[in-house]
């Protein structure tokens, strides 16, 4: 008969058993206690070298980046011209620009490209997408085909679309005419210059969009096709409970780039249209410029600047907060 003997438990293990636990939120602050003068000093020698090879790029962004940021919201205070020095005028600025007619026009003009633009622009690149993900042969062709417009110097890009666009000998109004359909004013209109310019930010830049929707629909695991396909899941099925749940948070990070890269929208406006007809296509990018260099109110300038740099602020924030609930899934 064996007999089991209780070997009395030594006192580091008494000490580890009675000791309470130690709660989430207690550890940091401990590590904080436990990192001594002398340990911040042997971190920082230690990474001593990543920090001077950090260094030069970290003086290039802030000094091409917050410098910018800094002295753009300081003169926005300021009464400046080409002559005299700067002197500070508070508010008055931001006064001046909010009693200003072209303000609201050129935000309304604004905030419609930018409906217009996600309304066509961010749908199309999707769909060019998915269609080439489907197709077996010739997807190299025209993968070259849908970015080739984006490699074309933008003063080409808006001499070709003029052309297009001209009522007496455009390619458009020459296509209407075949099909019997009236030719129209497209950039002398009110009504339809502003949507002409969509049509051509969206031509000339759907094919990077396109391209990183592709590369996204490439690391979709086959296996979940293969899987859906088993259970006799058609093709609308797939595409809804697969492909799309699975680029959603690509879709989601370039929803909010395209929010911010049309409400900065100059380009079209300033070489197409200059602002017109009837200040039906001035942006908030193109009043400005018209500040700056036409009026030299740098300081009107500025504070319009800021204006945008706060609203677009807005957006950042929202997909912070938006990429912070994906990770939480």
């Amino acid at each position: 008969m064996s007999v089991e003997r209780s070997w009395p438990a030594s006192s580091s293990t008494r000490s580890r058993q009675q000791a309470p636990l130690l709660r989430a939120e207690e550890a940091p602050a401990l590590v904080q206690r436990q990192l001594t003068p002398r340990k911040w000093e042997y971190i920082i020698r230690r990474n001593l070298g990543g920090y001077l090879f950090l260094l030069p790029a970290l003086f290039v962004f802030a000094l091409f980046v917050w410098y910018p940021v800094i002295l753009g919201i300081m003169m926005s205070f300021q009464s400046i011209d080409l002559i005299n020095p700067a002197i500070w005028v508070g508010l008055k600025n931001y006064l001046h620009i909010f009693a200003d007619p072209l303000f609201v026009i050129a935000w309304r003009n604004t905030l419609a490209f930018t409906g217009f633009a996600l309304l066509f622009g961010y749908f199309i690149p999707i769909i060019l997408a998915l269609l080439l993900n489907e197709m077996r042969h010739g997807k190299s062709f025209f993968r070259l085909v849908f970015y080739l417009p984006v490699i074309l110097p933008p003063i080409v890009t808006v001499f070709l679309w003029r052309w297009i666009y001209n009522p007496d000998s455009g390619l458009l109004n020459a296509l209407l005419n075949l099909v019997h359909v009236a030719s129209g004013l497209w950039l002398e209109s009110p009504v339809t210059a502003l949507p002409a310019l969509v049509v051509v930010a969206t031509w000339s830049s759907a094919g990077s969009t396109m391209l990183i929707y592709l590369a996204a629909l490439q690391g979709v695991p086959s296996m979940l096709y293969e899987a859906a396909e088993i259970d006799g899941a058609n093709l609308w099925a797939r595409l809804w409970f697969i492909t799309l749940p699975s680029i959603r948070p690509i879709m989601l990070l370039m929803l909010v780039l395209q929010i911010i890269g049309t409400m900065q929208v100059f380009i079209e406006p300033f070489t197409m249209t200059n602002g017109g007809p009837q200040n039906a296509t001035i942006s908030v990018l193109l009043l400005i410029y018209n500040y700056a260099f036409q009026q030299s109110d740098f300081g009107g300038a500025s504070a319009l600047g800021v204006i945008l740099f706060l609203v677009l602020a807005v957006f950042a924030l929202i997909y912070m907060r938006m990429t912070r609930s994906l990770q939480g899934d």
